[in-house]
């Protein structure tokens, strides 16, 4: 079977990863038909249910192309009438998922935590056209692999935190379910926590409190030295994203940021940042350096003031089936984002735990002009 890579990389002790397969093994959706759907047909319910993944044209394609059982018998007919308790099963074909690097290095680990140095590119977990090509299926490939792990019925490889598939650097992953679950409430309580809070400490100082550091850059020359950003975020409707896509709003959710000026460049009109955040939320940064008018170099979707700025297509290709997203959406790539430094209480130990991601060439680069 070929691979997008090669797979005679030479890795160090603290590196792993394995090339991904040509295509993906496929994705199955489950869908049961309930009281408010029943007499509905075919198209009517995936076009009302799922139109964020596609228009009725595109399930039209889909259900012609014998990709989705009634009750386990494939139906071809978009107007078969659903009764209630009906199982539907959308099959996705296998597909070869657009390029993603696939070698990660570790840079803390012991028996309950790993830390990955995640490189831009790379989704975290599965969603879109990435289903196989995540960290995830790589954590789970490397539990396989140590052969001590497969009795241990408590390990629990998993991301407890997501980076944007464009943003690099520091990922901190649990290894067993009880350091997932308190992790995950670690993470939750310093998202709720962030209100009126703009006491950032560069270290820990009391049990759960954390601090996550980042690199950006950022279009234009930031004239503060340092901005405190507390304008909330929440979602709006748009194409290509189920959920909503996460925007600068006056009725979202709190969020703060503090940014501070490492570097003017001011020969390439850009600004090198440290932006501090307690856990935070999805695309914070992004965000919030575009709502205060920086917004990242490269970044295809934050342009300007916190929400994106892009015509919204309706027209449907034919071969809108393979889902395929014709605007901008969050996990595109281009913008320069590492997550650079963590710090935090172990959740198993209560240790102090400071674990450091190198910058990429391109901020050291900058950094270092004068």
């Amino acid at each position: 079977m070929k691979n997008d890579a090669d797979a005679t990389h030479t890795l160090s002790p603290a590196t792993f990863g394995e090339p991904w397969p040509e295509f993906n093994d496929g994705v199955t959706y489950r869908d049961l038909v309930r009281s408010p759907d029943s007499g509905l047909t075919l198209i009517e319910f995936y076009s009302r249910r799922h139109l964020s993944s596609a228009p009725s044209l595109g399930w039209l394609q889909r259900i012609e192309n014998g990709q989705i059982t009634v009750n386990g018998r494939v139906v071809a007919d978009p107007n078969t009438v659903l009764r209630i308790g009906t199982e539907l099963v959308y099959y996705r074909r296998p597909w070869k998922e657009p390029y993603a690097p696939f070698l990660l290095e570790v840079l803390f680990e012991d028996d309950h935590l790993i830390a990955l140095n995640k490189p831009s590119g790379l989704q975290v977990l599965p969603g879109g056209l990435f289903q196989q090509r995540t960290v995830l299926t790589q954590l789970q490939w490397r539990m396989k692999n140590q052969e001590s792990l497969l009795v241990d019925q408590e390990s629990c490889p998993a991301p407890v935190h997501r980076l944007g598939r464009g943003t690099s650097g520091l990922l901190l992953c649990a290894k067993t379910k009880l350091a997932k679950t308190r992790l995950a409430a670690i993470f939750a309580d310093k998202t709720s926590a962030v209100v009126g809070d703009r006491n950032f400490d560069n270290e820990v100082n009391k049990v759960g409190k954390m601090s996550k550091i980042y690199r950006a850059l950022a279009c234009g020359i930031i004239n503060e030295d340092e901005i405190v950003i507390d304008q909330p975020i929440g979602t709006v409707k748009y194409p290509g994203v189920a959920k909503g896509l996460y925007v600068a709003s006056p009725s979202g959710k709190p969020a703060l940021s503090k940014v501070h000026v490492l570097k003017r460049d001011v020969q390439n009109n850009l600004t090198v940042v440290q932006v501090e955040i307690q856990s935070g939320r999805p695309h914070q940064i992004r965000i919030h350096l575009s709502y205060i008018g920086h917004p990242l170099i490269g970044d295809p979707l934050y342009l300007t003031g916190g929400r994106p700025q892009c015509s919204i297509s309706e027209t449907v290709g034919e071969t809108f089936a393979e889902d395929g997203p014709a605007n901008p959406v969050p996990g595109d790539c281009g913008y320069y984002l590492h997550a650079h430094q963590l710090v935090l209480y172990h959740p198993i130990t209560n240790e102090v735990v400071k674990i450091t991601a190198p910058l990429p060439a391109v901020f050291l680069s900058h950094e270092s002009r004068e």
